[in-house]
This record gives structure tokens, C-alpha cells and sequence, in this order.
């Protein structure tokens, strides 16, 4: 589909910046207690911030299939003509980079969890139900992987940030506006 708008619908607006907000805490909880916690000196007080990492970051597997279902069925503004297509490519694989890195967080989240005899919750409403049990091996693997990937997506929203900034600021064009506002 082609659009002839320069900004995205309000809902896909809304969506990438619940988005945002969530993941970027989701992050920067999960960073706080792999790094600072202990369970030795910590105890509870981890267990509670892994708890609430996890109620928060679950909740992105469901955003992230709303969002592509919206992306699927509405338009969305064409990238700048100013743009050479190198950049254009690059920008789209940017955003399949951040999409996949969306889905594959959570998932290898609840793999860690689930593997090392944890639940998956979301939002303190409800747990995703178990696709494997208590398994070690499992999780020596996807331990890692989470972390890995974890990092991986971070550099990719500040380069998807960084990328935001350039347009507005240097290139001047509409790519940043058309997060932030609408058609008047």
C-alpha cells in the first residue's frame, strides 16, 4: 500500500510510542538488575525487579502483533524524496531489524524464564502459559542469547533515535513529524 499522507494514524502513532516507553523501560529495569542486583546482597528486592521487568516486557508480544497487523492494513507515509535509495533500503531494514528484535526479546525473556522454573507474567494480570518446563540446558542457552539481543536492540533504538534527530534537525525533512503530529 501507498500513502499519500505525510504522517502516520493517530493509532500507529500511539503504538510506537507505547512502545517506546515500555521498551525502554522494560531495558533499562532489566539492565539495572542484571548489573547492580545480587541475589546474595539483594535477596527479594531483585526478585521483585526481575518481576517487574518481566509483567512489563511480556506486554510488548502482544503490541508488537497489534502493530504489525495496523502497519499491514494502513499506509504509511513515504520516506523523503530526498532520501537516495541505499538510505531507503537501509531505513526499511532498520525497521524490520527493531520489529524483529521486538518479538525476539519477549519470546527469548519467556524462554529464560520459563527454562530456569519461572513464570511469564503480563502486567501482574496473567502469566503466559508454559511452552517448556525447569530445563537447564535450555537455559545456558537462552540466557545468553536474551542478553546478547538485549544490547543488539538497544543500539538499534538509538540508532533508530539518532536517525529521528538527523531527519529533523539536519535534513530537515518531515520523517520525525510524521510520529508526532497529524494532518491539519
Amino acid at each position: 500500500m501507498t500513502s499519500t499522507s505525510q504522517h502516520y494514524s493517530r493509532t500507529a502513532q500511539m503504538l510506537h510510542w507505547l512502545m517506546a516507553v515500555i521498551f525502554i523501560a522494560a531495558w533499562l529495569i532489566g539492565f539495572y538488575s542484571g548489573n547492580f542486583l545480587s541475589y546474595d546482597v539483594d535477596g527479594s528486592f531483585k526478585g521483585q525487579v526481575i518481576s517487574l521487568h518481566k509483567n512489563i516486557a511480556t506486554t510488548i508480544i502482544f503490541l508488537v502483533l497489534i502493530r504489525l497487523f495496523w502497519r499491514y492494513t494502513h499506509p504509511v507515509p513515504p520516506l523523503p524524496d530526498t532520501m537516495s535509495p541505499l538510505m531507503k533500503v537501509l531505513a526499511h531494514l532498520g525497521h524490520l531489524a527493531l520489529y524483529l528484535m521486538l518479538l525476539a526479546l519477549p519470546i527469548t525473556g519467556c524462554l529464560f524464564s520459563w527454562s530456569a522454573g519461572h513464570p511469564a507474567p503480563v502486567l501482574y494480570l496473567f502469566e503466559i502459559p508454559r511452552l517448556v518446563q525447569d530445563n537447564p540446558e535450555l537455559l545456558a542457552m537462552v540466557k545468553p542469547v536474551h542478553i546478547y539481543l538485549s544490547w543488539f536492540a538497544g543500539f538499534l533504538v538509538i540508532g533508530h533515535f539518532a536517525a529521528a534527530l538527523k531527519h529533523h534537525f539536519i535534513d530537515q525533512d518531515h520523517v520525525l513529524r510524521s510520529m508526532t503530529r497529524q494532518e491539519k
